[in-house]
């Protein structure tokens, strides 16, 4: 005969089970309530506002208000992607162009973003979606905490609140039920009942039916997906021309630090010995102080060519990796750096390379100008994306502009289709971010 705790086992997993699916379908009915409100008053409010900025463009105002309008309904929308991908599992990819790196400021860049924005299809495309989601999208997310409400009200009503609301002359309808009495006053609780039996179920299906129908409007179309196609390719491109010229450059410097540093210290040094060799009968002593001189030229030409070595490809980054080699890099800094290093395994030379230069001149710009005191670097890899960020506590104001080293950095990162961004309000902190596409092995 089975004992207690075997025979009340499939009766406890099926007492969690119930109360997991409960847990759910209030949850799925708070989560349908919040975006049923953000879709009445937050779609609403941006379509109302994002139609009066763009009519307003014909006076002029609208060229300096719709930019700004136009990127709070990105931001809106951004957000229920994030919700998307949270609440229900539903990925709906970020469409939108990409500014330039060179747009103008001033009244002219804002002209130029208006423009830019009103162009980009995705612009379009959020406009649709405000309509979508203040209508359809709100009646299907009011419907979750509509299923779980409308039992406890079903309840009210059956435990005698439909008495007063009846004498008072209002006939209370609970859905098709007419309450005027007791009985009909049952059927409403036992409606709402069933109402939340129902909810249960599909509450998490009609969440997750509000993020699908948002992102048939939301997700690039496949002409989008074509052209942001066309600009990756395009952008490649450019950058393996960047790529081909920077090593160019390298090359001319590596010929040039050779010819300039440790070739003319042996040269000297050469010459140093044939004086030496004539001398050393002579005058001893000179020979010696001579010999003395080449020793430390010797010294010197091995540092340079151990420092021009390390700047082709450091062997701390060769022997032990990206994570190894940005310590290294950190230990050498005149200032407070933390690193955090989250990497299982290794990565490929060329990207190794790459992000290790990348953090390095990112460091570097810390040290030289930001005037900062303190450095925390974050290396780590997910979901097919190294992703590392510099931040100092210095001065701010960096930015991204022609001739700048962030701009080199740029470039070196786009050889791997990398992306950089950079967060550096004037006073700081200052916060670069770099993303390189890749595999561990």
């Amino acid at each position: 005969m089975p004992d207690a705790a075997t025979a009340d086992g499939p009766f406890e997993e099926r007492d969690i089970m119930k109360t997991s699916r409960v847990r759910e379908a209030l949850v799925s009915g708070a989560r349908g309530l919040y975006l049923a409100i953000s879709a009445l008053a937050g779609s609403i409010t941006l379509f109302v506002l994002a139609v009066v900025s763009i009519a307003l463009i014909v006076l002029g105002i609208g060229l300096f208000t719709t930019p700004v309008v136009l990127a709070a309904v990105a931001r809106f929308a951004n957000l229920r992607r994030v919700h998307a991908a949270e609440w229900a599992g539903v990925r709906i990819p970020v469409p939108y162009r990409q500014p330039p790196a060179n747009e103008p400021a001033g009244a002219v860049g804002q002209v130029a973003r208006c423009l830019r924005m009103l162009k980009d299809p995705a612009t379009w495309r959020d406009l649709q979606w405000l309509l979508v989601d203040m209508t359809a999208g709100a009646v299907t997310a009011i419907l979750a905490p509509a299923l779980i409400l409308y039992m406890a009200y079903g309840w009210v009503l059956a435990l005698g609140v439909w008495r007063p609301i009846y004498h008072a002359g209002g006939g209370e309808w609970f859905a098709f039920i007419h309450v005027t009495s007791q009985m009909t006053a049952n059927a409403a609780a036992l409606l709402g009942t069933a109402l939340f039996a129902v909810g249960l179920y599909a509450n998490p299906l009609l969440i997750r039916g509000h993020f699908l129908l948002a992102r048939s409007l939301l997700a690039p179309t496949t002409s989008m997906r074509e052209r942001e196609l066309a600009l990756r390719v395009d952008r490649l491109e450019e950058t393996r021309h960047d790529a081909v010229d920077t090593s160019a450059a390298e090359l001319r410097r590596i010929e040039r630090d050779l010819h300039d540093g440790a070739q003319a210290r042996l040269v000297a040094m050469g010459m140093d010995l044939g004086t030496i060799e004539a001398l050393v009968e002579k005058d001893p002593a000179k020979a010696k102080e001579m010999l003395a001189k080449a020793r430390q030229n010797s010294g010197e030409a091995l540092t340079e060519l151990r420092d021009l070595v390390r700047g082709i490809h450091p062997p701390v980054l060769a022997e032990r990796g990206l994570g190894d080699a940005v310590k290294a890099l950190a230990l050498r800094l005149p200032l407070d750096t933390e690193v955090d290093v989250e990497l299982p395994g290794r990565l490929d030379e060329p990207v190794e390379a790459a992000a290790y230069f990348a953090v390095s001149e990112t460091l570097t710009n810390a040290v030289k100008y930001a005037e900062a005191e303190r450095v925390w670097v974050d290396v780590h890899h997910a979901a097919g994306m190294l992703r590392i960020a510099v931040t100092d506590n210095g001065k701010g104001g960096a930015r991204i502009g022609a001739g700048s080293g962030l701009s080199g950095i740029e470039r070196r990162l786009g050889t791997f289709d990398g992306v950089l961004a950079v967060s550096s309000p004037v006073g700081g902190p200052t916060m670069v971010t770099m993303e390189i596409p890749c595999e561990l092995s």
